[in-house]
């Protein structure tokens, strides 16, 4: 018998990540490739502390800033060229890099607003004011601003991001990947339990190649169609 079910994707991000910027794009385009994928938008939040650049990894937060950009984009920017990333323009900014906190709850905030469209529409205009704007992404005036221009009430996005709801669906976001054993972004799960990660690249991030996404759309297809169970004992 044929799975008429849709194949869900859950795709695990964070703004921060130089890797996601163009893994987004890709999936963006999959997605509408495969009517019968349903894509949703997950968090996995880098540093839920500015301390993991200041103390944590890092004895000082302008080596941490330098070191973010200047290897981990620059590597990102060159291994497939993406002229979008702009290392040069963030350099020149006076603000610490920003920690994943707060586009984290933005994002949920936008999930409780507009679903996960809204979710998924504010983490790319996010990626782009941190990783082509070179904004702070970790002030809640930047982040407000991407929601309204996305579409968003700038006021109940405001209202939800500092609530509790939004941290209790970030924290289920974090256990959900502890689960699925996620220890690089991007990372794509499919039906709660097949996970690709992609090409390691950097610290903590991975590529996600088209070739890449497509053999693994395959492979659930084909394992959906063989099934999961024993055959009968004979």
């Amino acid at each position: 018998m044929t799975d008429s079910r849709p194949i869900v994707i859950e795709f695990f991000h964070d703004c921060l990540s130089a890797w996601c910027y163009k893994a987004s794009e890709r999936l963006r385009a999959f997605a509408a490739a495969h009517p019968d994928v349903q894509m949703v938008q997950r968090c996995f939040p880098l540093a839920v502390s500015p301390l993991l650049f200041n103390r944590q990894l890092y004895a000082d937060k302008r080596e941490a800033k330098r070191d973010v950009v200047m290897v981990h984009w620059a590597d990102a920017r060159a291994f497939e060229p993406d002229p979008r990333i702009d290392c040069e323009l963030m350099m020149t900014r006076d603000f610490d890099y920003p920690y994943s906190l707060p586009n984290q709850l933005g994002a949920k905030a936008a999930e409780m607003q507009g679903g996960q469209r809204a979710h998924w529409d504010f983490f790319d205009r996010v990626q782009r004011a941190h990783l082509t704007e070179a904004r702070n992404i970790a002030d809640y005036e930047v982040l407000r601003e991407c929601a309204e221009e996305i579409g968003l009430d700038g006021e109940r996005w405001q209202h939800d991001v500092f609530g509790e709801h939004a941290r209790s669906l970030l924290a289920d976001d974090i256990e959900r990947a502890a689960r699925y054993g996620i220890l690089r972004i991007p990372a794509l799960v499919a039906d709660g339990r097949h996970v690709l990660g992609g090409i390691p690249r950097s610290t903590l991030g991975h590529c996600l190649r088209e070739e890449g996404i497509e053999t693994f759309y395959e492979d659930i297809k084909r394992r959906r169609m063989l099934g999961y169970g024993l055959p009968p004992a004979e």
